[in-house]
């Protein structure tokens, strides 16, 4: 098995502002693993050091490693060759990218979408929620007015910045009374200080708030103090997390979990505890997108999930958007495979 990587950049068409920072590009990695026979996968890294503190060149470090164990293993078994390459490097960034690859390799292999090797009755389409930045409360008013008109269920506002409340005021009126409308603080909040802001927020309905603090001890203590449903995002990348029941939600990411294998499997942690587990991009590329998708598809076997923060290929400047969302949802695509191609 072959494992070739290079990297590239995606720019966005306006820099997203969040209470960890600006972002205006996205560095990504892409993998493609060949067999003996020619037939290729194609997979993605996308590390983001803001959120995750994985740099483009610790991927590539692991890269280079893993092509090393993988090299004359074409008749080895999808799970074998991951498991070569955790036990070289234990990286959940660089481990996606190999296991989109290897699932790609398979749905080529078998002529079936991704989705259909994960569940015998996987759903069509996933639900998803439109984004907004920590910005212009104008602009963000007019984001969410237009979200509406699109057919979007759920808008997400980034918070944790001086103007929340008038900022998701904005948006509430911007949306409408019906949508469902959360927030995310990216951990920018102490407990006393999200305990303070969400009482504040609660005026516009929260449907959830996402990552008010840091860390399970912080999420328990804030969820005994307050009335709003809780989700965690980078928290669930802590040790324990995902089982421990301390949030109503946890968010799983394609790249944290270590590719659809990790998250799948991540699922099942979460949902055994008793919260609920919906899937978000970390402005993931094509591949990113195809991945989770196809993951969230099999995992609404029983039942939908929670809005999904999938819709973020449109944010790209000349990027032509291969899964654009139609009425608040993305098609799950149908071709062999993740369903589309490497940049």
């Amino acid at each position: 098995m072959r494992l070739e990587f290079r990297e590239r950049s995606l720019r966005l068409a306006a820099p997203l502002r969040t209470a960890t920072g600006l972002v205006s590009e996205r560095p990504l990695v892409q993998v493609s693993l060949t067999d003996a026979d020619g037939l290729s996968g194609y997979g993605e890294a996308a590390p983001l050091p803001g959120y995750d503190g994985v740099t483009v060149a610790r991927v590539t470090q692991s890269l280079e490693r893993y092509g090393d164990a993988l090299d004359g293993c074409d008749a080895v078994a999808r799970e074998q060759l991951l498991g070569r390459c955790r036990e070289v490097d234990d990286l959940p960034q660089a481990l996606a990218a190999v296991d989109l690859a290897l699932w790609d390799r398979e749905g080529r292999l078998r002529r079936a979408p991704v989705a259909a090797l994960l569940s015998e009755h996987p759903a069509t389409r996933v639900a998803v929620n439109a984004t907004i930045g920590a910005g212009d409360v104008v602009a963000a008013a007019q984001t969410a007015a237009a979200a509406r008109e699109q057919g979007y269920g759920c808008v997400k506002v980034k918070v944790g910045l001086c103007d929340d409340a008038e900022r998701v005021a904005a948006v509430r009126a911007g949306a409408g009374a019906d949508m469902a409308l959360r927030v995310d603080a990216n951990g920018a909040w102490t407990v006393p200080e999200a305990a303070a802001a969400i009482g504040a927020l609660s005026s516009a309905r929260l449907e959830l708030v996402e990552e008010p603090v840091h860390g399970v001890a912080a999420i328990r203590e804030l969820r005994d103090r307050v009335q709003a449903r809780i989700a965690i995002d980078e928290t669930a990348a802590e040790p324990g997390a995902l089982g421990a029941g301390a949030a109503d939600a946890v968010c799983l990411k394609i790249s944290r979990c270590g590719g659809i294998t990790g998250l799948l499997a991540a699922a099942r942690q979460v949902h055994a505890s008793g919260a609920a587990a919906y899937l978000a991009s970390t402005l993931d590329g094509p591949l990113g997108i195809a991945a989770a998708l196809h993951a969230a598809a099999a995992l609404q076997d029983d039942a939908p999930l929670p809005h999904c923060g999938l819709a973020t290929l449109a944010l790209f400047a000349d990027l032509e958007d291969p899964l654009p969302v139609r009425a608040g949802q993305i098609a799950v695509p149908r071709d062999p495979g993740l369903g589309v191609g490497p940049l």
